[in-house]
């Protein structure tokens, strides 16, 4: 078994990262671009061969990779995939990631993949379903996983407690690490009406082992995230409180649609390195007074 919270301590830190996306293949290759690592979709690379492949296993010669993937279906009622599971084995040895994650939601039942990541209720039942199906994975990956906090767009009426501390006690009751995507904190903040401060601030500290930052689309009254857009200031004001929270995480930019010129995002990439000079400069500064 993976060990628990009380036995380990903080994954280490990368720096600022890209996702890798087949746009951005040969500039990354052919330039020296300054991103400190790139987030593979395990999904796109679990072929035999192809120019997904042949890419990656170039960049990877340069950069640190890590993988992150959309169909483990962590919440789901329906048996973990183990074909997927075995396909995922096989990337993690080729690549060697620094660590391995996927979403805390469900895509599907009864064999049907809805093709999206839905929340889940926060009761102690699925605490318990989720946690056994998170310690199968660490233990057929023979390492820990990254859970992330979805976005969401409906709540359960079932719901015994808040998402946030739904979350704690996963991260507690299995040792895994949190990938914590401040973009989806604000998102679910503003359609649910709660501070997302209060999410931020009762989080397992030394768990928390990446960030995700991206753009979002305003619908009607709902925000939805659409990975499509610049960052906004609301988003950039709550990374800069959660790095003075909980210090340097390695943090990446998220960019699934709409593709800017690779500039756009290393400025984006260079505002978050930015922000995280500026508050450790100002802790230090307060440490020393």
């Amino acid at each position: 078994m993976v060990s628990t919270q009380s036995e380990q301590s903080r994954l280490p830190f990368l720096g600022f990262g890209l996702g890798l996306r087949p746009e951005y293949y040969q500039q990354i290759l052919d330039e020296h671009v300054p991103i400190d690592w790139v987030e593979i979709l395990s999904e796109n690379y679990l072929v035999p061969g192809g120019r997904p492949l042949f890419f990656l296993d170039k960049i990877r010669k340069q950069y640190p990779v890590v993988m992150h993937g959309v169909s483990l279906s962590l919440g789901s009622t329906d048996p973990l995939n183990l074909d997927y599971l075995k396909q995922l084995s096989e990337l993690a040895n080729r690549v060697e990631p620094e660590w391995i994650s996927d979403h805390l939601c469900w895509t599907g039942v009864k064999g049907l993949n809805m093709h999206d990541l839905l929340p889940l209720p926060y009761t102690q039942e699925a605490i318990d379903h989720v946690t056994a199906r998170i310690a199968y994975v660490q233990d057929w990956l023979k390492r820990p996983l990254l859970i992330e906090n979805v976005s969401s767009y409906l709540t359960y009426r079932q719901s015994q407690m808040t998402e946030w501390e739904f979350i704690a006690q996963i991260l507690n009751k299995t040792g895994c690490y949190l990938l914590l995507d401040v973009n989806n904190v604000y998102v679910s903040a503003i359609n649910h009406g709660f501070n997302p401060h209060e999410f931020i601030n009762n989080l397992p500290t030394t768990q928390v082992a990446q960030i995700h930052l991206a753009g979002h689309t305003q619908v009607a009254n709902y925000i939805i995230d659409t990975h499509d857009a610049p960052i906004i200031e609301p988003v950039w004001q709550l990374y800069q409180d959660t790095i003075k929270l909980l210090g340097p995480i390695s943090t990446m930019i998220e960019r699934d649609d709409h593709m800017p010129p690779l500039s756009e995002l290393i400025s984006e990439l260079a505002h978050a390195r930015n922000i995280m000079k500026r508050v450790t400069q100002q802790e230090a500064l307060m440490y020393e007074s």
